[in-house]
């Protein structure tokens, strides 16, 4: 719980001071306003994230398995672009709030949204290297 509050206090220090010094992104309001933008953000994430690996399911089991040529290199290619999107729906939902100029700036401004989204993501290594060992004997 402390590590999403945490990524949710990034995010919505992002929403209201990283990305608005990018050309072509604006952002009107207080750090209430980053909070209820930075929430609104990880909802619409999980839901375009559930869609896009519900219909990558869809298309696998349809084709018989055709489909991962096209969509392996796509999600190679496109994982970048997610956040991006969901900043453009963001937007679109808080339009007084926030607002794009075009794709360039949320291509930008969801790089960061990904950075930050590597950066708490939790220490894999610590995972990992619990998941190997076997618990004492009693």
């Amino acid at each position: 719980m402390k590590r999403y509050l945490i990524r949710l206090a990034l995010i919505a220090c992002a929403f209201y001071f990283l990305l608005p010094m990018i050309p072509g992104v604006h952002f009107y309001g207080n750090f209430v306003h980053a909070l209820l933008a930075g929430a609104l953000f990880a909802f619409f994430g999980l839901l375009i994230e559930f869609a896009a690996i519900a219909l990558s399911a869809v298309l696998t089991i349809a084709s018989l398995g055709m489909a991962l040529i096209v969509l392996i290199p796509a999600w190679l290619f496109g994982f970048w672009l997610l956040p991006a999107i969901v900043l453009r729906v963001v937007a679109d939902v808080m339009p007084s709030t926030l607002a794009f100029s075009g794709w360039i700036p949320a291509i930008w401004a969801g790089l960061i949204m990904l950075l930050i989204g590597v950066a708490t993501s939790g220490d894999v290594r610590n995972k990992a290297s619990g998941a190997g060992r076997a618990s004492p004997a009693a």
